[in-house]
């Protein structure tokens, strides 16, 4: 009996998935880098300040010379311009604030394990809003990737009463607001194009930062010229490069899917942990990680069929 032929990946397909595993490894380096920054007296405002005073040039440079590009993806309509302003302000700025805020209180591990429940949250949200049809498939890699993470952090010490449940409110509260923008980067991405979707996006958000900043009192000068570094790779490293990736992944592999991908993030996270602040990497953690690999390669070797999307 012949053996089935194995289910080939399109090079689009590969390439989508590349970009989000890229951009999530990236992204992963975030929460370290802001560890490592909170051990300088900075508010969580003005580091995020900092990352995106450094971000807003470069989004606006980088729009401004692949505009004639961006054009060929058809006119921006007010209401299209509406709607990415908002996707930037409560899908970027709102959602990493509250990362940020609920970094204070947790350990870059723990932080990663509940902001990853945005997958699910991408899926059932795609159900609701447009009718979307959840295949087996994600379904199957949500819950080995799920296993894997919670697994990983089994270890995680849930001792810190308030404050933990404090920091795990505003991360899932985190996770929550960034589905919107993975799910408002599927489509503007694909109708106007990946450049012009982020960099209006992350425009918009780093303007409502830095006017949150200047209203709030605080500032983004004086700190000690390390923080100026973190700053800057934040948001060099762990924004700018990242976003693009991960909208470009989007936009080639579909959100849900995309959000699946993203799940190897939490595992990227526990190594920069035990290389970066010493934590101690365990086998229950090494463990989870294969698990998370093993329902990352279910879902990059899977077909984009069906649903609407």
């Amino acid at each position: 009996m012949p053996l089935a032929a194995p289910v080939l990946l399109s090079p689009d397909r590969k390439i989508g998935v590349g970009l989000m595993l890229l951009g999530a490894v990236l992204f992963s380096c975030k929460a370290i880098v802001i560890k490592l920054a909170y051990q300088y007296e900075i508010s969580s405002i003005s580091l995020l300040g900092l990352r995106m005073a450094f971000s807003l040039p470069l989004f606006l440079l980088i729009g401004y010379f692949r505009r004639e590009r961006s054009a060929t993806n058809g006119p921006l309509s007010a209401r299209d311009v509406a709607t990415i302003v908002v996707l930037g302000i409560f899908g970027y700025y709102l959602a990493s604030y509250t990362d940020f805020l609920g970094l204070k209180y947790l350990s870059a591990g723990l932080e990663r394990l509940i902001l990853f429940v945005y997958p699910t949250m991408v899926l059932l949200l795609q159900r609701i809003i447009f009718g979307t049809r959840i295949q087996p498939l994600q379904w199957v890699a949500t819950a080995i990737c799920y296993a894997g993470i919670g697994l990983a952090f089994s270890d995680a010490d849930f001792s810190a009463g308030s404050n933990l449940m404090l920091g795990g409110g505003l991360i899932l509260l985190s996770a929550f607001l960034y589905s919107f923008y993975v799910i408002g980067s599927g489509f503007y991405a694909t109708k106007l194009g990946t450049v012009r979707f982020t960099s209006l996006a992350l425009v918009a958000a780093s303007v409502a930062v830095l006017v949150h900043v200047w209203v709030s009192g605080n500032t983004l000068f004086g700190f000690p010229p390390v923080l100026y570094l973190y700053g800057a790779g934040l948001s060099v490293f762990c924004t700018v490069i990242p976003t693009y990736l991960v909208t470009e992944g989007v936009r080639r592999i579909g959100a849900g899917d995309a959000a699946i991908l993203g799940a190897i993030g939490p595992v990227a996270t526990i190594v920069l942990e035990y290389l970066v602040l010493g934590e101690h990497l365990t086998l229950l953690q090494g463990l989870g990680a294969v698990l998370v690999i093993v329902g990352v390669i279910i879902i990059s070797r899977g077909k984009s069929k069906g649903g609407k999307e």
